[in-house]
């Protein structure tokens, strides 16, 4: 599926440094580590076709991520082992990275004047200072200050105004990276010209957060399938009116609380899945976490797997269902954005891809 860009998305690309030489040259570059366990290995293995392509350039590279929600009530102005969360520290991600780039990773707990020799480094988590969160123009100056130029790979954190998303890209030459193009392009082309029928399959604890992709998408889907968490919600009638939004014939679950989709819908289901030129999908489709309530969500990942229709399949959640099942080569594309890919889906601007423009 063909990638487009038109003036909304107009932007510069990492492919654009692609015949210079950037030896010497130092690039801050904003990834997603974003994730529990090392095992959840996506967004990791998703971020090195970017450094690689750096690093073949003949550039440094300045890793920056956050991980996880630190406390902010305390003012990190010098991260030490008595004043940051090691459960949230990126120095797991160091054997990793050493592993699959081959370079030594140079782990700076704080942000220095200067660089140390060395080709890879990783900073520890943005949100152990509260003015990443923030949005605070001085920290993305002391960030700046490492770099000659930046490049966002991190889409699943672009729907965040955050210091090293917003103020950064401000600050220094900036470009999107080879994730992000992916992302875009990907999620750009099936707003524009999906092959129909269009089928988008909704699910998640809190279903209210597709409501705006649901109404930004309905002129062009075909069908829209729903978890059962749907069940819960009484608010939602005026909206099941349409014919083409589907709602769970029957529904596993305790006492009156729907669970997971019950055999009936996961027939009905598959058919439409079957059907599909292009399917969405986002979110589970019961609380799939717990083994009693994950039949639904499984059979519903074997049958888009199993479908001919090109497949766009976000939020981590469903990925990782997707990953844990063995799935992901049969899946056209896996995002690794779940939050982000709903606010694109929907129309709205995010605030880091604004920035890169």
């Amino acid at each position: 599926m063909g990638f487009f860009y038109d003036k909304i998305i107009a932007m510069k690309f990492l492919k654009d440094l692609a015949k210079k030489n950037l030896t010497g040259k130092t690039c801050l570059l904003r990834v997603d580590f974003n994730i529990e366990s090392v095992k959840d290995s996506l967004r990791l293995e998703e971020s090195l076709p970017t450094i690689k392509f750096l690093l073949q350039k003949g550039a440094r590279v300045v890793i920056l991520s956050h991980r996880g929600r630190p406390n902010t009530s305390i003012k990190y102005k010098v991260v030490s082992s008595k004043r940051f969360d090691s459960e949230l520290s990126l120095r797991v991600f160091i054997p990793f990275l050493r592993k699959n780039l081959r370079k030594k990773i140079i782990y700076l707990n704080d942000i220095p004047d200067k660089l140390p020799n060395g080709k890879v480094f990783l900073l520890e988590n943005l949100r152990f200072w509260p003015e990443e969160e923030a949005d605070d123009l001085n920290f993305a100056k002391q960030l700046a200050n490492l770099g000659d130029f930046y490049v966002n790979d991190a889409f699943a954190v672009s729907h965040r105004k955050n210091a090293s998303v917003t103020q950064l890209p401000k600050l220094l030459p900036a470009y999107a990276g080879l994730l992000m193009e992916k992302e875009i392009g990907t999620l750009s082309e099936v707003i524009k010209n999906p092959k129909k029928p269009l089928v988008l399959i909704f699910g998640g604890a809190k279903i209210e957060d597709k409501l705006p992709v649901i109404k930004n998408l309905l002129p062009k889907a075909n069908k829209v399938l729903l978890g059962s968490s749907i069940l819960n919600y009484q608010y939602f009638t005026l909206l099941i009116q349409d014919k083409k939004v589907i709602r769970p014939k029957d529904y596993a679950g305790e006492s009156s609380e729907a669970l997971d989709i019950g055999p009936l819908t996961v027939e009905e289901y598959k058919k439409e899945i079957q059907n599909a030129g292009t399917i969405i999908w986002n979110g589970p489709l019961g609380k799939f976490e717990d083994k009693k309530y994950a039949t639904g969500s499984i059979a519903i990942a074997k049958a888009v797997a199993a479908s001919k229709a090109f497949s766009i399949v976000g939020g981590g959640e469903t990925a990782q269902l997707i990953l844990k099942l063995g799935l992901r080569n049969k899946i056209g594309f896996l995002s690794t954005g779940g939050g982000a890919m709903l606010e694109f889906l929907s129309g709205k601007k995010l605030p880091g891809i604004e920035a890169l423009k």
